[in-house]
C-alpha cells in the first residue's frame, strides 16, 4: 500500500429536485486532522456528520471545505391559507349582504395578503429537510472519497522520492564504512603520528603510554557504531514505508535519528574524505525530512 500524502484536492457536484450544489476539498500538511468548514446559513447541523465521515477517510492534514449550494431554481410551492381565506370570504359575504355589491375574481380574493402563501412562508417539512440533508452528506462522502484518492496518487509520487533518498543514505552508508578514514588501524596510525607530531620535542612517552593514549583516542574517532545505527534506520525506513498504516509521525522521529548520527560522524571524522561523506548525508537526510512533512 503506497504512502498518502497530506495534500489534495477534490470537488464533486451534486443535485436534489432543483437543488444544486457542490463541494470543495483542499487539504495540506498538519500535526492532526483539523477541518474548517464553510457552510451556508442554516447548514451548521451538519457539521457533525462532514466531520465524523471525513474522519473515515483521512488521518492527518488542515481541511478547508467549502459548500456552494443553490437553490434558486427550485419551483416556490403555494398554499392557501384556509383560515384566512374564510376569514375573506365571510366579510365579503357581509359586504354584499350590506351593500349588493358584485362578488371579486377568485384572482382577486387570492390576491389578497395572507390568502396565498409561499415558501418563505411555508415551512418545510422535516421529511423532506432530512432527505435533502442525507443527500448533502452523501455527496460530501464522495467528496472525501476522491480527496483521498487524490492523496494517494499524489503519496505514490511522494514514495519514489523518499525510497530514492533511503537508497542514497544507504549507498553513502556504505562509502563510509569502505572508506580508509574509517578503519580502525588507518586511525590508530594516523593518530600515533599526529601525537608524535605534537609532543615534538617534549619528553617521550613509553610505547606502552603511548599505546594507551592512541587507543583511547582511536575509540572516541571510531564511526563503525554511527554506521551500523544509520545502516539500522535504512531498514526501518524501507519497513514503515512498507506499512499499510500512516506513518508520517514516525518517518519524522526517524529523520531526527538519521541527522543525530550524521552529525556524530561529521564531528568525529578526521579524514576529509570522511567529512565530505558525513556531509552528503546531512544534504540527503536533509531533503528527506522536508518531504517526510507532507506524508500522512
Amino acid at each position: 500500500m503506497p504512502l498518502n500524502s497530506m495534500t489534495g484536492f477534490a470537488r464533486v457536484e451534486g443535485t436534489l429536485g432543483a437543488a444544486r450544489w457542490h463541494w470543495e476539498l483542499r487539504s495540506v500538511n498538519g500535526k492532526g486532522l483539523d477541518a474548517r468548514l464553510r457552510l451556508p446559513q442554516g447548514m451548521d447541523t451538519l457539521e457533525p456528520r462532514l466531520r465524523t465521515e471525513l474522519a473515515r477517510h483521512l488521518r492527518r492534514g488542515n481541511c478547508q471545505v467549502t459548500l456552494t449550494l443553490d437553490r434558486t431554481a427550485e419551483t416556490v410551492p403555494l398554499r392557501v391559507n384556509r383560515q384566512a381565506l374564510r376569514v375573506v370570504l365571510e366579510a365579503i359575504g357581509e359586504l354584499q349582504r350590506e351593500m349588493e355589491v358584485m362578488p371579486p375574481r377568485p384572482e382577486g380574493i387570492l390576491a389578497l395578503k395572507g390568502v396565498l402563501e409561499n415558501s418563505e412562508e411555508a415551512k418545510e417539512d422535516e421529511e423532506g429537510r432530512a432527505a435533502f440533508d442525507d443527500a448533502l452528506v452523501a455527496s460530501f462522502a464522495d467528496a472525501a472519497a476522491a480527496l483521498a484518492a487524490a492523496r494517494a496518487q499524489e503519496g505514490t509520487k511522494l514514495e519514489g522520492v523518499l525510497r530514492a533518498q533511503v537508497d542514497e543514505i544507504e549507498r553513502l552508508t556504505g562509502q563510509a564504512a569502505s572508506s580508509p578514514g574509517a578503519m580502525p588501524q588507518a586511525v590508530q596510525n594516523r593518530l600515533s603520528e599526529q601525537l608524535r607530531e605534537l609532543l615534538g620535542t617534549s619528553p617521550a612517552l613509553s610505547d606502552e603510554r603511548l599505546a594507551q593514549e592512541v587507543a583511547l583516542l582511536a575509540t572516541k574517532a571510531d564511526v563503525r557504531e554511527e554506521l551500523d545505527r544509520l545502516t539500522a534506520h535504512v531498514a526501518q525506513a524501507r519497513e514503515l514505508m512498507d506499512s499499510t498504516e500512516p506513518v508520517g509521525r514516525r518517518l519524522d522521529f526517524l529523520t531526527q535519528e538519521f541527522n543525530r548520527e550524521a552529525n556524530t560522524l561529521c564531528s568525529k571524522a578526521a579524514d576529509v574524505s570522511l567529512t565530505r561523506i558525513g556531509l552528503g548525508l546531512k544534504a540527503v537526510i536533509d531533503q528527506f525530512r522536508e518531504q517526510i512533512q507532507n506524508v500522512e
